[in-house]
């Protein structure tokens, strides 16, 4: 029998199930918290750090893509310092790399452009670092652009988890890391590619994109991930 715990968020008393994360059920009683390395039916690592929340009685902030809920926890999910902190990341997001919307094949249905715009990041208070990266436009049909990539590991989780050719994986430490095809081939040499494009799909940024659409044909269908992850666990 599933084990069933209760937890308040936001003042509000939730009947949760034991193993749930606490995005996992927020979100399903309606309650709004950010992310952009999560995405549904993917695994959680928490490394976007903008879903952060407070619990009370722990001193630190915690993500809430990775945390389970426990019997009587009290989570605050809109405080003015989340709100605060949330709003720095995603400045220091927009500054590590080149993300200029108004040249970019995602600008009008980017998940990094929107959550700015809904967190009210009208300008980023510290210093752009203008990286020089490259753009690898070897796949014949999809394109990645070094300077829109977060580092969210999206494409990464979905290439390895949903599709199992596992072509992605993250290089380098620090400011230097980067997303490679295969052990650092270009995307266009990468015999394990099966050329799905479900990590396209899957990237919240124009980052990776099919060629030959124009931006307001490029809307990406996200869902998808999670579509094939049910479809799988309901056989």
């Amino acid at each position: 029998m599933t084990e069933k715990v209760k937890v308040r968020i936001d003042g509000e008393v939730i009947a949760a199930t034991a193993g749930q994360t606490i995005l996992e059920v927020a979100r399903a009683n309606g309650k709004y918290i950010p992310a952009l390395c999560y995405m549904e039916g993917l695994s959680a690592v928490g490394a976007c750090r903008l879903c952060m929340v407070q619990v009370a009685g722990v001193a630190r902030l915690l993500p809430a893509c990775t945390t389970p809920v426990q019997e009587g926890l009290a989570i605050d999910t809109t405080s003015s310092q989340l709100q605060s902190y949330r709003k720095i990341a995603l400045e220091l997001l927009l500054a590590e790399r080149n993300h200029v919307c108004a040249v970019c094949v995602s600008s009008g249905h980017c998940e990094l452009q929107t959550l700015a715009q809904e967190h009210g990041v009208t300008y980023v208070r510290y210093p752009y670092n203008y990286p020089r990266l490259t753009v690898d436009t070897t796949h014949p049909r999809y394109v990645l652009d070094h300077n829109r990539c977060i580092l969210c590991s999206r494409c990464v989780r979905t290439c390895a988890e949903i599709e199992g050719a596992h072509v992605w994986d993250m290089a380098g430490r620090g400011i230097d890391t980067r997303l490679v095809s295969e052990l650092k081939r270009p995307w266009g040499e990468a015999t394990s590619c099966t050329s799905c494009g479900k990590c396209v799909q899957a990237c919240p940024t124009g980052a990776m994109a099919e060629k030959g659409w124009a931006v307001e044909e490029m809307t990406k269908q996200r869902t998808v991930v999670s579509r094939l992850t049910s479809m799988r666990e309901g056989q």
